[in-house]
């Protein structure tokens, strides 16, 4: 093997390595947000606030805060992408007591469809018959891994049918934020994720001081975790295997976090998914996967991106929780 086949050979199994790493810490989110207890705006609260402390730091550190300074039409779109991602965190944790970690995670993990979709009606993007199939696969996918087709039907259905719409609702939310990023794209992956955080502390500043604070210190800490492991050293270990990998090793590594949520589920709480839930995130998975290996077409009039330069990161992970 040649130097350089080498060299590639140990930078892509770094890559690999660290975006493993980044699933299986996202994998224990759940547990982080059910063990705090709090409404989900005062947790949504929390992980903006630690996380824009852990991606402040972690700016200074690797001198990047400069990416923060944004021209106007840029700060709009992280503003606009801020609100959306807040929705998102906001819909999602409230649905994870309503059904599981294991549950929530893999039918938020449906949105990849609504950027095919909502790409293809903004952008005017060609869709093809395979990635109609896919779709169509991944639906059926859903509905499995949903339970909706299970015998097993929790005892309170209101409030399960309830959380899987709230996690319909926030994947779309975090769909719309993939699609902010894509189209701005002078604003750095931790640009935007610093954005997200700020609004999200100053938004929602109001709710724990009129609702109440976390009642223990044992919530806190939990809370602080989703802010500092969740937001800060997730966003730092997946984007730097990102920038390692070539795309369709990514969207293989990508499903590492899903598989996580329903293990440490399982581990913790005891909640196993059916035969056939499994099943069916086995399918949604697969056609994930066959819509991520398809090179995406590029919106019309838009310029040819411009190469990453080394050491930076990509636009946006589409699939961080």
């Amino acid at each position: 093997m040649s130097p350089q086949a080498s060299s590639t050979s140990r930078s892509t199994n770094r890559g690999a390595s660290l975006m493993v790493a980044g699933g299986l810490l996202l994998g224990t989110l759940g547990v982080f947000v059910e063990e705090a207890g709090a409404h989900p705006l005062t947790t949504v609260w929390c992980r903006c606030a630690f996380g824009l402390l852990a991606l402040t730091l972690w700016g200074l550190a690797v001198r990047r805060s400069s990416e923060l300074r944004l021209r106007w039409r840029a700060w709009g779109w992280a503003v606009a992408a801020a609100l959306l991602m807040i929705a998102s965190w906001a819909l999602f944790f409230a649905a994870i007591p309503r059904t599981s970690i294991g549950v929530a995670t893999v039918v938020f993990h449906v949105q990849p469809l609504w950027v095919l979709v909502l790409g293809a009606w903004w952008w005017r993007q060609p869709v093809t018959g395979r990635q109609w199939g896919a779709v169509l696969l991944a639906l059926v996918g859903l509905a499995l891994a949903s339970g909706l087709l299970d015998e097993a039907w929790p005892a309170d259905a209101q409030a399960y049918s309830a959380g899987l719409l709230m996690c319909l609702g926030g994947s779309l939310s975090y769909a719309l934020v993939t699609l902010i990023a894509k189209a701005a794209r002078e604003v750095s992956s931790f640009a935007m994720a610093w954005w997200q955080c700020l609004v999200g502390t100053l938004l929602l500043a109001a709710w724990p001081l009129l609702h109440g604070w976390p009642a223990t210190p044992a919530a806190w800490a939990w809370l602080a975790g989703l802010g500092v492991l969740h937001t800060g050293l997730a966003y730092v270990v997946l984007y730097a295997g990102m920038a390692l990998l070539p795309t369709h090793r990514i969207a293989v590594l990508q499903f590492v976090y899903p598989l996580a949520a329903i293990v440490v589920d399982w581990a913790v709480y005891g909640r196993a998914l059916s035969g056939v839930q499994l099943a069916g995130a086995g399918l949604m998975a697969l056609a994930l996967l066959s819509l991520k290996r398809e090179p995406a077409g590029r919106a019309p009039g838009r310029p040819k991106p411009a190469r990453i330069p080394s050491g930076d990161r990509p636009a946006y992970s589409t699939d961080e929780g």
